[in-house]
């Protein structure tokens, strides 16, 4: 059994859609282990101030993690690792070799310096923290500070992984670290307080090493200290990554700003705020994220062998099947949203006004999840070929537009009776204390449009257009997504009128059917509409999974 699981870790998934489909799958047992944990911290805290340092806490490693770990990037590494593999699997070695000296010597040294720097740095990010909650903040940050050294080398290893097409090491990586978290909150917490959170976090980050570092060693590929790194090699790194690394602070800084501006609201604002941002995160990393990194190695390699046509397809290719998949999600996740915050989140110290708030702020952050998937495709695009300056234009422009949108929508809201009234009327939160908090997602949201569109302005200026071959997946998608919108919601009316609502199964079974019924309008509608795209998708799942030998339309390796 643990011979076979080894053996399945070493496997490569080469195809497109398999390897997106299987990154997709393991994404979404991660995010069902997520979903899991978090619903465990609702039930035993509620929207409180436990859980209001808990995620101030994650702040600073972060931060930290943005920019030291990001110089390790996949992004980054995979097409200068490919470059020398090509050449031999020594040269590759000799550059993981180098990378890793340097890197993990300076992510050390911040991390040190940090660790003595906090106390002073937690009371100007969070001055709303005061007294016992102010050490705690302390105490859990510098633990905290673990998890960026051993994300980065697990990133590093990753690399390896991903360019070995390695994807279900990739995969399982995340699923561990939530698993991590989850023990901490049964097993730690009871015994050492938010410490044993905590500790959890860094079990579960060391974890996710662990496995990239199994399956790279297998492969001759580890790390080991170099006494003489090539500084030519560690000068190219930081010369490619540095602009990503700005970029990637900035979204941080964004991220931290909001979590600051609820941090100065009623309690419970920053869980809320936590909690819908992890809920929109399951579709982003179920599509987005799973296409995104699917596409990459292929982009990096068509744009090496100067294969634009193939590097332009690959990407036409993706954008597709990223709206596909987003546009429903999106409805969807509208339509249900109560529901999906009910039955993850509600129970327990996780009140009535919590949920309804959590609910609301998950219907903002999704506005913009189809954005936010295409977003992650080019950024990659851009990086396969070596452009890392428009990537940190897009983003600290977003950045920006976040930071001063959510201040800003925040004194509107405050001042303006006519805001308050419609947007706690349009998402159904009336009357209810902490309604500002709607405003950091609706600010987040807004960025992220304008990141994409900005993004895809650029490419296609570069490129040329891209846009007219994804003209009737929009369409098609946009239009079955709204009538399975459609659907859900008048089966959540009928099924309403038959369910007890008050009780646990009874909110379960309903959106469950309203899920289902939409999902299958979707599927029904874009059949009668001769959808190439759901015709590809099919092939590639009987395909891969029942060996039916359907070839998949144009497929191509990765």
């Amino acid at each position: 059994m643990v011979k076979k699981l080894f053996s399945l870790l070493n496997r490569e998934w080469r195809g497109l859609h398999e390897a997106a489909i299987l990154i997709a799958l393991f994404t979404f047992l991660s995010q069902i282990v997520a979903l899991f944990r978090d619903r465990l911290l609702a039930h035993s805290f509620g929207a409180s101030g436990t859980l209001d340092i808990y995620y101030a806490a994650f702040r600073i490693p972060d931060f930290v993690f943005a920019i030291v770990g990001s110089f390790m990037s996949a992004l980054v590494i995979i097409p200068i690792l490919t470059k020398y593999a090509m050449e031999s699997d020594e040269h590759a070695q000799k550059f993981l070799n180098g990378v890793f000296t340097f890197f993990f010597f300076v992510l050390l040294v911040v991390s040190a310096g940090l660790f003595f720097a906090i106390p002073w740095l937690t009371p100007f990010l969070f001055p709303s923290f005061e007294g016992q909650a102010l050490n705690e903040l302390v105490l859990v940050t510098r633990i905290l500070l673990l998890s960026p050294i051993l994300f980065s080398l697990s990133n590093l290893l990753g690399s390896v992984t991903q360019m070995l097409h390695k994807f279900l090491a990739l995969s399982i990586a995340p699923v561990l670290y939530n698993l991590g978290i989850i023990v901490g909150a049964i097993f730690f917490y009871p015994a050492f307080g938010l410490v044993g959170l905590a500790g959890g976090v860094v079990l579960g980050a060391f974890l996710h090493f662990f496995v990239h570092f199994f399956v790279s060693s297998r492969n001759g590929f580890s790390l080991m200290a170099s006494l003489r790194p090539s500084f030519s090699d560690i000068g190219e790194v930081i010369r490619v990554s540095l602009p990503r690394t700005i970029g990637l602070s900035v979204n941080q800084v964004a991220l931290s700003a909001l979590v600051v501006l609820a941090a100065r609201m009623s309690e419970g604002s920053v869980t809320v705020f936590n909690f819908a941002l992890n809920l929109q995160s399951v579709p982003l990393a179920l599509i987005g994220v799973s296409y995104a990194t699917a596409a990459f190695p292929a982009l990096s390699r068509h744009f090496a062998s100067d294969e634009m046509g193939k590097f332009i397809e690959q990407i036409i290719r993706a954008a597709k099947s990223i709206i596909f998949w987003s546009l429903p999600a999106l409805v969807l996740l509208i339509v249900l949203r109560a529901q999906i915050v009910r039955v993850i989140l509600g129970s327990g110290s996780f009140d009535w006004t919590a949920t309804r708030l959590t609910a609301a702020t998950l219907a903002l952050f999704t506005l913009s999840i189809v954005m936010q998937s295409l977003g992650l495709l080019f950024v990659r695009g851009f990086y396969a070929t070596g452009d890392n300056k428009i990537p940190l234009i897009a983003n600290t422009l977003s950045a920006v537009i976040i930071i001063l949108g959510g201040y800003g929508l925040l004194v509107w809201f405050e001042h303006s009776v006519f805001l308050q009234d419609f947007i706690t009327a349009l998402f159904r939160v009336e009357s209810l204390s902490g309604a500002e908090v709607l405003m950091l997602p609706l600010a987040y949201s807004i960025g992220m449009f304008f990141n994409t569109l900005l993004l895809v302005y650029l490419f296609r200026k570069r490129f040329g257009s891209i846009l007219s071959p994804l003209k009737k997946t929009l369409i098609q998608g946009l239009f079955s997504a709204l009538m399975a919108g459609i659907v859900a919601y008048e089966f959540l009316e009928v099924f309403g009128l038959y369910l007890n609502l008050d009780t646990f199964w009874g909110i379960f079974l309903q959106g469950l059917a309203g899920g289902v019924a939409g999902l299958f309008a979707w599927w029904c509608i874009l059949e009668l509409m001769n959808n190439t795209d759901i015709k590809e998708v099919r092939a590639a799942l009987f395909n891969k999974f029942w060996k039916s030998g359907v070839v998949v339309p144009e497929r191509e390796e990765i």
